[in-house]
């Protein structure tokens, strides 16, 4: 994978709801429950979209009630 598939995965992955700090680790994880065939789809083709992904606008339900 090149640097800029990398970055991409990355910036997605930074902007998920499931993503949290885990303080055992110190470091963020993703918190979802993924089977083995989905994770190594996920880290090993660069075209593969996560089907979990959430975009995780805290402010949405604040813009709703404007």
């Amino acid at each position: 994978m090149n640097k800029n598939n990398k970055k991409q995965t990355m910036s997605s992955c930074d902007t998920c709801a499931y993503l949290v700090y885990d303080d055992e680790f110190e470091e963020y994880v993703c918190d979802v429950s993924m089977d083995e065939d989905d994770m190594s789809r996920l880290m090993s083709d660069s075209h593969y979209s996560c089907p979990f992904y959430k975009y995780g606008d805290e402010y949405s339900v604040v813009r709703k009630q404007m």
